[in-house]
């Protein structure tokens, strides 16, 4: 049925009319538990509220439980129900009333309870039952426990079964993932096998072609030189030395070492003997890395499966998508590839010191080195810090001058604190600054004065980074939630990211100067398109505190740091997390970050140095800071930490720099 609702304005939808429900019918089921539930009320017991257990009715005609109302009528002496008066002589037994209580408890149980209790309590009750239908009972029983075992077996077969099974196959999985790398295994001993010989064919080769350039020198003679008398002199010797006269022998040799001059047949002796010892040296250096091969094997096995698998993966696909693809025996990729590893991985042992300067000077407490960096040709470098000045020094000078005090060739006053240096890419005199006021500044090095003041940033900057593709652009990080990108040709900040936390590092792409990555203190990675700003491209997650630093590798390997004191590699084309490095320590503390195309290092807050392989999880190398200071207490020593670190381009030098403002140039050696 429908009616039309009418509000006076207008028709509007029509609703469904309701209609009115017929009266309710009881259900004779439903009317016997309702005079059910009233009865069970008036089982219970007024005091205990339960159902009445030994029932005992009183003078003024209540039922109570004995223990109930004899308990009461301890402590009072009237009824719990009206208040008459009451004493243990006005108790009677309600014998009525337990034989209804009995009734209804077993009629509860004949409702919800099962066979076997209905059993049991009817056997408890005095039934009769006769041997017989005990026997056939008893039969029943255990037939059916029988069969219940049997199932029980059969479930548990089952689920063993279900167990072996999986563990098979993993087994199996397992035993062809470990064939397919026996496979590979066998394959590259052989390429490596024939690789050597080839080698060693070489080798005999050029042996064989010096050899005999060494005896076509020999039998040379020399004219003599007007030039030189003595040479003639020399030479004659040396003839006459080669005729067997004994005296002249003792002469050459008395003349060579007068003026210096070795005569063929001592060189071929000094030759063998230094060839001697640079065997000696070399096999010394084998045994090294040696030895640090199997310090490390499971890391380096992990690293050989994973590239050798990923390029047979990679053959495997481009065979299925081209059959005509035939796969070439030799040195394959994945395998030069894990050599490559394998040659730098052990080609380095310990940290070197190569010279050392002190930042600040003897009477100031600040000098907590913040930031380091080389310039675009790496002939200058640069600190900066909470003494509230930039200093330039020259490399070669610092290296190559072992003076007690290195004074830099540039100093530049700041208002404030700084926290990061970035050097221009281009513009080789062009260093940006951020300090803790949020101040970006762009310094003319040869000036000594501030190109460019930038102070859009609310509160202390943490980071600041010149575009190595674009010279004008550069990008900064602050407390302020904020990703700011300048121009050096604008006096405003181009764009503005707003971030949900505060920005403690930003990083231009190596290889573009539209992606940059941005560190927080959501423990995240954002990866930005500056032409698209919305979004990020990519949040990369996996740090479990605030991301420190951030640096680039590569066009598509991003290295971050957090206090969680983890390292991770990130491919930031495959948006994909790669490895986690761990060794050092960081929990609260700015250590500092450096990379270059095989190496990262970072600081650590037990006043080390840290070095990784990009390709192992774990430290090749790592060198300890001492303190300069003797009188310095345990306290004060376990709170110094490395600040900044710096590599020099791809080379194995970097600078390092602590809290208390010791700059050490630190060289991998073997």
């Amino acid at each position: 049925m429908m009616e039309e609702v009418s509000t006076g304005t207008g028709p509007v939808v029509p609703a469904v009319a309701k209609r009115e429900a017929p009266p309710a019918v009881a259900h004779p089921a439903e009317e016997s538990e309702g005079v059910s539930a009233e009865l069970d009320k008036d089982l219970l017991c007024p005091i205990c509220m339960q159902t009445i257990k030994d029932a005992f009715l009183t003078a003024c005609g209540h039922s109570f439980c004995y223990m109930c109302i004899d308990t009461h009528l301890r402590h009072k002496s009237d009824c719990p129900c009206c208040a008459h008066h009451l004493t243990l002589n006005h108790l009677f037994p309600n014998f009525l009333l337990d034989k209804l209580l009995k009734k209804a408890s077993a009629n509860q149980i004949s409702r919800t309870a099962s066979p076997v209790e209905q059993f049991r309590h009817a056997l408890q009750q005095g039934c009769e039952v006769s041997i017989k239908e005990l026997d056939t009972l008893l039969l029943l029983l255990a037939e059916k426990k029988r069969k219940m075992q049997q199932e029980e077996a059969e479930r548990n077969m089952q689920i063993l079964l279900t167990f072996l099974n999986r563990l098979r196959d993993q087994k199996v999985n397992e035993l062809s993932e470990v064939q397919s790398d026996l496979q590979f295994i066998k394959e590259d001993i052989t390429s490596v096998e024939r690789h050597r010989m080839e080698l060693y064919r070489a080798r005999d080769r050029y042996s064989v072609k010096l050899r005999m350039l060494g005896d076509d020198s020999s039998s040379r003679k020399s004219w003599p030189s007007s030039v030189d008398k003595n040479t003639s002199h020399l030479i004659s010797s040396s003839l006459n030395a080669r005729r067997g006269l004994a005296a002249g022998n003792l002469q050459n040799k008395q003349v060579n070492e007068k003026y210096g001059v070795i005569s063929p047949g001592q060189q071929r002796k000094d030759s063998l003997r230094g060839s001697d010892s640079q065997c000696i040296n070399q096999s010394g250096l084998s045994v090294a890395r040696k030895k640090r091969v199997h310090a490390q094997f499971s890391d380096l096995q992990e690293c050989y499966l994973q590239k050798r698998r990923l390029l047979a993966n990679k053959q495997h696909n481009q065979q299925e998508k081209d059959k005509s693809i035939i796969p070439r025996e030799g040195y394959n990729e994945g395998l030069a590839d894990f050599q490559s590893v394998l040659t730098t991985f052990t080609q380095y042992s310990r940290l070197r010191v190569m010279a050392e300067l002190r930042h600040g000077d003897l009477f100031h407490s600040g000098n907590i080195v913040s930031s380091i960096e080389f310039d675009r040709d790496d002939e200058l470098f640069a600190t900066a810090g909470v003494s509230r000045c930039i200093k330039v020094f020259d490399f070669s000078m610092v290296v190559n001058e072992s003076a007690d005090m290195h004074y830099p060739v540039v100093e530049m006053t700041t208002r404030s604190k700084l926290s990061c240096l970035s050097w221009n890419n281009f513009t080789k005199n062009h260093i940006a600054s951020s300090d803790y006021e949020g101040i970006v500044t762009v310094w003319d090095v040869n000036t000594r004065q501030s190109v460019m003041e930038y102070e859009e940033h609310e509160k202390r900057a943490w980071s600041v980074d010149f575009s190595r593709t674009e010279p004008s652009m550069l990008v900064s990080g602050s407390d302020d939630y904020k990703v700011k990108v300048w121009c050096t040709k604008q006096e405003a900040s181009v764009l503005n990211i707003d971030m949900k936390a505060n920005i403690c590092c930003v990083k231009y792409n190596p290889g573009s100067s539209n992606h940059i990555a941005v560190g927080s203190a959501d423990h995240q990675i954002h990866y930005y398109d500056l032409r698209n700003i919305s979004q990020p491209v990519h949040v990369f997650s996996g740090h479990r505190k605030a991301v420190s630093y951030v640096k680039f590798l590569s066009n598509n390997e991003l290295a971050s740091a957090s206090t969680d004191s983890t390292l991770r590699l990130w491919d930031v084309k495959e948006n994909t997390p790669v490895r986690t490095f761990r060794g050092h320590t960081n929990e609260k503390n700015f250590v500092g970050l450096t990379v270059n195309s095989e190496y990262i290092a970072c600081g650590s807050e037990t006043n080390e140095v840290f070095v990784y392989h990009k390709e192992i999880p774990r430290p090749v190398t790592w060198h300890k800071f001492s303190s300069p200071n003797v009188n310095d207490s345990d306290d004060d020593v376990a709170s110094y930490f490395i600040s900044a670190v710096c590599w020099k381009s791809d080379s194995p030098t970097m600078l390092t720099a602590n809290s208390q403002g010791t700059i050490k140039v630190l060289v991998l050696a073997v």
